[in-house]
C-alpha cells in the first residue's frame, strides 16, 4: 500500500513493510513492479522464479519479423497485389465452375416451352424461309465482327475419331451420332477438331441438355451409319445444304443427309443476342439443331418478356418476337412486343 506525506513524497505503509504482502506493487529503483499474479499465465522451468515483465516489440522489430516469414516476404514484394491475387483466383475458379454448369443464369418459374415433338423429320429443317418481306438490315440478325472463318470447304466431311458411353436414359430412343468437320475448314483458331468435338459431346451430356427427358439418350460413335452427323460446315456449303432464301448466316438440320449442319461462321463469331458469349452460343447451336434432328421441327416464340428464350427459338436472329415474326412463314411467332433473354439449354433448371 502506498501513501503520500505532507511533502508529496510516496512511501510504503508500515503494514506493507511488516507483512511483505506479495499482492502489492513493490517499489524499485526504476519505479514500481507488479506481483506475479498479474503476469501472463505461462509455465516456467523454475516455479519459484518470477517471470520478467513483458515488453512490447517496437514497430520496426515487428516489421522485421514479418519480413522474415514467407507471408511477410510475399506481402513486401507484391504489396496490394498480395491481397488481390487470391481474390482473382477465387473468381476465376467460380467462372470455370459456372461455365461447366451452363453459364447462363435462370429466372424463376418453369423451363421454357419446347413445342411438339414428331417421330419423323423430313427435308431441310431450321433454315429461315421468308416471304420476301424480311428486312435483312435488322441489327440482331447480322453476323458479328470477329475472327476468320472458312468461306468454302471441299464439300466432303471427315469424322473426328472418338466415342462415348451412353448418356441419358433413352427410354424412347438412344440416338447415335458422329462429330464431323468439313474438309478444308481450318479449326486451328479455336483449338482444332478435337476441341470442337469435346464441346459438342460435353453439351449433349450436360443435364441441362436433351437428356433430362428420360425418353432421350445419346451415344457418340465412329460409325458412318449413325442416326445423324453433327458437322461443322463452311459458310458457302451451309448455303448449298440449308438454302439461302433469306441472306443471313444460319444453320439447319438436313434430314435427307442425316446431317446437323453447324455454320462455321457462326461458330467463330456467334450471334448478337449472346453479346460476345461465344461459348454459350455454341452450346445453343448444338442443342437447337440437334433438337430438330430428334423431332422438334417447329421454332418457338418468346413466351414472356425478359423470360428465358426457348432453345427452339431462332436466337441466332434475335430474341424479340417482332423481328423473328418476319422469318416465320407458319405464323408461330407473332409480333407481340415480347423480348426474351438468350438461353442455350432445353432444360435450364435441371
Amino acid at each position: 500500500m502506498v501513501v503520500t506525506n505532507r511533502d508529496g513524497e510516496m512511501r510504503r505503509s508500515a503494514l506493507d513493510e511488516g507483512t511483505g504482502d506479495s499482492s502489492t506493487p513493490q517499489e524499485t529503483d526504476d519505479g514500481f513492479s507488479f506481483p506475479s499474479w498479474n503476469q501472463p499465465l505461462r509455465a516456467h522451468w523454475d516455479p519459484a522464479a518470477q517471470a520478467p515483465p513483458r515488453t512490447k516489440a517496437r514497430r520496426s522489430e515487428r516489421e522485421g519479423i514479418r519480413r522474415q516469414t514467407k507471408l511477410g516476404r510475399f506481402v513486401s514484394q507484391y504489396g496490394w497485389r498480395a491481397y488481390a491475387i487470391p481474390v482473382l483466383l477465387i473468381v476465376t475458379i467460380l467462372v470455370i465452375v459456372d461455365a461447366s454448369r451452363g453459364g447462363t443464369p435462370v429466372a424463376a418459374g418453369g423451363d421454357p416451352g419446347l413445342g411438339a415433338r414428331t417421330t419423323q423429320v423430313n427435308g431441310i429443317v431450321g433454315a429461315p424461309r421468308g416471304d420476301g418481306q424480311f428486312d435483312a438490315s435488322i441489327p440482331a440478325v447480322a453476323l458479328p465482327a470477329g475472327g476468320a472463318f472458312t468461306e468454302r470447304g471441299t464439300g466432303g466431311f471427315h469424322i473426328v475419331p472418338g466415342t462415348t458411353e451412353q448418356v441419358g436414359q433413352g427410354l424412347d430412343h438412344v440416338y447415335t451420332y458422329t462429330i464431323d468437320v468439313e474438309d478444308g475448314v481450318d479449326t486451328v483458331g479455336y483449338g482444332g477438331d478435337e476441341a470442337y468435338a469435346q464441346l459438342v459431346a460435353a453439351t449433349l451430356s450436360n443435364p441441362k441438355s436433351w437428356i433430362k427427358d428420360e425418353k432421350v439418350g445419346f451415344r457418340r460413335v465412329d460409325d458412318p451409319n449413325a442416326d445423324f452427323h453433327i458437322a461443322l460446315t463452311s459458310q458457302m456449303t451451309v448455303r448449298d445444304t440449308c438454302g439461302y432464301d433469306i441472306p443471313v448466316e444460319s444453320s439447319c438440320y438436313n434430314a435427307d443427309l442425316k446431317r446437323v449442319v453447324l455454320n462455321e461462321s457462326r461458330w467463330v463469331r456467334g450471334a448478337v443476342a449472346y453479346q460476345g458469349d461465344i461459348g454459350s452460343y455454341r452450346q445453343y447451336m448444338v442443342n437447337h439443331e440437334v433438337g430438330h434432328a430428334i423431332g422438334y421441327a417447329q421454332h418457338q416464340p418468346c413466351e414472356s418478356s425478359n423470360g428465358l428464350a426457348p432453345v427452339m427459338m431462332q436466337q441466332t436472329f434475335g430474341t424479340a418476337n417482332n423481328e423473328l415474326s418476319q422469318l416465320d412463314t407458319h405464323g408461330v411467332v407473332k409480333a407481340d412486343d415480347l423480348v426474351c433473354t438468350a438461353n442455350p439449354w432445353p432444360y435450364p433448371r435441371a
